[in-house]
Formats: structure tokens, C-alpha cells, sequence
């Protein structure tokens, strides 16, 4: 009899760089997801397709008109960085709604039975808004070029106004993952989306220069992030840029404030969102567990009817029936 002969194979610990691989190819996968979505459905992009072109035909040739810049300048140059801005950081609702249908939905909690990072749920998600913040920036300047706005500099200082726009955006993408996690209905986290970015936007130098403000709300309006971002686009894209002359840090050192205020919202909400994951999975299956049988209720607690006073009818024609 011969014996059999069991050879054993030591499989290593994955390196680094395959750790990283796979976690790519999770965010990736969810990416796809996403933008299958938006093939299927179209109109989910109405918020970064439409509604641009929208926004800079009513300001430029309804408000432009009785607006008049400090030092000159027209105002098509002047507004379109703050349409630019403004439509970036509104659409940032859609994140927050878009996460909360998936967690109230249960895809979510699909998705955290897979064998894949947990982080990789949320990246993949700011991804494919991030994508499609890219359409967004892209209308708006295709829109701005065909009604006249011309950037004064060259192609790679256009490029880094629209990246830092980009940055922005990406960043309240995470603070509007963090309003999803926090709220149980997608319409809870659209109305304190909208609550929060609806000032970021308004209260700004986005349409309007802030000289023309009260005291206290152009100092408001001078800190903004917004502002920030707006004013490092308008110097960037050589546009007129009345912010210049005011006398506050973010609007002397524009960029440098942008970049900072986006770094900071990164670093504030991406650890937020990764430590409210597991707690709304938590929450929401709370929520769905089946609730104890009333005992004074006309079901059993498998949902099924008391049948027996039928029953009980049913014997006794049997019993005639039986005599006769």
C-alpha cells in the first residue's frame, strides 16, 4: 500500500502594493457602479448639465445688467468664476442625497457584506462626483465662452483655477457624506444640505463684489471659502477680481486660502465619514428589525391571521354534516 503524500504551499502576507491594488479595484468597481447609474438615468446629471447654463444666462443678461464693478471691468468676466464655483458647490447635494437612498435602501449594508474595504464605498462615491463636477466646470466654460468671457492668461494658469475649483468641490463632497451618515431619510440630509451650502454660495463674492455689503456680512462674506475659491479663479483666469483690494488675508492670498480651506474640509470629514459608516449600518438595521407581536392584535407574530373563529365554524358544519 503506498502511502499518499500531502504537499502543503505557504501562501505570503500580500505586499503593500497588492493591498493597494485591490483596494483600487473596489473604488473603481463602485465608480462604474455609479456612472452606470447616470447611463441609465440621464437625468441625474441635471444639476451639472442644466442647471449651469441656466444660471449663467440669468445672472450675465438679467442681473449683469444693473451691476456695476468697483475699478471697472464687465460683468461676464467678473461672474463666471462665481458661477463656476456656485455650481460646484451646490451640487454637492446630490451627494448627500444620492448616499442616503443607498443607505435607506439597504445597498449600503449590501455592499458592506462584500469582501472589500469599507473606505472603498465612500471613495468610490466622491469619485464619480467627482467626475461629474468635471462636466459641470466643463459646461460652465463652454457656456461662458459662447456668450463672450475670455480668460486673460495662459492655458496652464486656466487649468489650475478650474483644479482648485475641482479641489473644492471634492472636498464638500465628503462634508455632504458626512450630512448623509448623520441623517436616517434622504430628505432630512437634502434639507440640511441645502441649509448649509445654500449660504456657503449665496453669501460670498460669487455674483457680487462685497464692498456693497453691510460691515459684518462682507466680513463673513471676505471669509467664506466660497469667496476664497472664487477670487483664486478670477485671478487665476486674469478676470477682474474687485476682492483684490480688500484688506483680509483670503482675498489677498487667494489660492492660498482655497487650497486651505479645502485641505481642512478633507481633513476634518474624511476621517467623520469613516467613523459614521459602520455607526449608520448600525442604526439603520436597528431600525429595520421586526417589532414584537401586539398580544392584543389580530395577527401571530409571523404576520399570519388568527383564523380560528373560521376554524371553529368549519368544525361544527362538519359535525352536522357527520350526523346527518
Amino acid at each position: 500500500m503506498s502511502a499518499s503524500v500531502v504537499s502543503t504551499v505557504e501562501i505570503g502576507a500580500p505586499t503593500l502594493f497588492g493591498r493597494l491594488r485591490s483596494w483600487w479595484d473596489d473604488v473603481w468597481a463602485l465608480t462604474r457602479r455609479s456612472l452606470i447609474h447616470v447611463r441609465r438615468d440621464p437625468m441625474q446629471l441635471a444639476d451639472v448639465t442644466i442647471q449651469p447654463v441656466l444660471f449663467t444666462l440669468l445672472f450675465v443678461y438679467v442681473f449683469g445688467a444693473a451691476m456695476v464693478l468697483p475699478g471697472g471691468g464687465a460683468y461676464k468676466q467678473f461672474v463666471l468664476a462665481g458661477l463656476l464655483t456656485m455650481n460646484l458647490t451646490t451640487a454637492a447635494m446630490g451627494t448627500a442625497v444620492g448616499l442616503s437612498t443607498d443607505l435607506s435602501t439597504g445597498v449600503i449594508n449590501r455592499l458592506r457584506t462584500l469582501p472589500m474595504s469599507q473606505m472603498s464605498i465612500l471613495v468610490g462615491g466622491s469619485l464619480s462626483n467627482l467626475l461629474s463636477a468635471v462636466v459641470c466646470s466643463t459646461i460652465v466654460a463652454v457656456t461662458g465662452l459662447a456668450i463672450g468671457w475670455r480668460p486673460e492668461t495662459a492655458l496652464p494658469s486656466v487649468l489650475a483655477g478650474f483644479g482648485v475649483a475641482l479641489l473644492f468641490s471634492y472636498a464638500l463632497t465628503w462634508l455632504a457624506a458626512d450630512i448623509a451618515l448623520g441623517f436616517s431619510s434622504p430628505e432630512s440630509a437634502q434639507g440640511i444640505a441645502f441649509i448649509i451650502m445654500f449660504p456657503l454660495a449665496f453669501v460670498s463674492n460669487a455674483f457680487a463684489p462685497t464692498q456693497g455689503m453691510p460691515a459684518w456680512l462682507a466680513t463673513v462674506a471676505n471669509w467664506n471659502p466660497v469667496s476664497a475659491v472664487a477670487a483664486a479663479c478670477r485671478e487665476l483666469f486674469g478676470n477682474p477680481n474687485p476682492s483684490a483690494k480688500i484688506d483680509a488675508w483670503p482675498m489677498q492670498h487667494p489660492v492660498e486660502a482655497s487650497l486651505l480651506w479645502s485641505f481642512v474640509i478633507l481633513l476634518a470629514c474624511v476621517p467623520v465619514a469613516a467613523r459614521l459608516l459602520p455607526a449608520s449600518h448600525a442604526r439603520l438595521s436597528g431600525n429595520r428589525a421586526a417589532p414584537k407581536a401586539d398580544p392584543g392584535s389580530r395577527r401571530t407574530p409571523a404576520g399570519s391571521r388568527r383564523e380560528a373563529p373560521a376554524l371553529e365554524r368549519s368544525g361544527q358544519a362538519g359535525d352536522r354534516v357527520g350526523r346527518r
